[in-house]
């Protein structure tokens, strides 16, 4: 399964690096220079090219040449991308890795998101509720954006006091809901 780790955004300044918008717990490690990310285009189709004719191709992997943090964002620079018109045509492409090269946290009380996505969400009394279809990445806490059986979903916070248990052997999720929360 390919996990989403960025989206590259605009460019920085005229050399080819680009900002990234970051969707990994460990940027530094992901962002690593001589690290090779798959890529999959994003929700912006890329420019046209200078050249009537030849639409620019996002390369099917890119090389990290070098990483960098700068107020706040990761500047990354990839082999090849040499100008600011090309890296303008790599806008919205997203970045990715096989989840097969993602080790496991050591945290037990950790999860990345794919272990998460299509487990089934339960009550303590065994009543199904739906499945998690993602997970939100929010300021305060992780969201799961939960799948409900008439196909409506809810958000539900991704904290102990609501969920309580995560029992990814057993494929599913165990929510204790306060009252009112499945139906904002």
């Amino acid at each position: 399964m390919q996990l989403v780790v960025g989206r590259i955004g605009k460019p920085h300044g005229v050399r080819g690096e680009v900002t990234v918008e970051v969707r990994t717990d460990e940027p530094e490690a992901r962002f690593a220079p001589g690290t090779v990310l798959r890529t999959a285009p994003g929700a912006t189709p890329p420019p046209p090219t200078d050249e009537p004719g030849v639409p620019f191709r996002v390369p099917a992997e890119l090389t990290i040449e070098e990483a960098r943090f700068h107020q706040g964002r990761v500047l990354i620079a990839f082999d090849g991308i040499l100008d600011r018109n090309t890296a303008e045509a790599l806008r919205g492409t997203l970045l990715l890795v096989d989840s097969a090269e993602v080790a496991p946290p050591d945290d037990p009380e950790e999860f990345h998101d794919h272990q998460l996505v299509g487990l089934a969400v339960v009550t303590p009394a065994g009543e199904r509720l739906g499945e998690v279809a993602r997970i939100d990445h929010a300021p305060s806490s992780d969201l799961l954006v939960l799948r409900r059986p008439e196909g409506r979903t809810a958000l539900i916070p991704f904290v102990r006091a609501i969920v309580p248990e995560v029992d990814l052997a057993g494929g599913r999720v165990i929510v204790d809901p306060p009252a009112g929360l499945l139906d904002l």
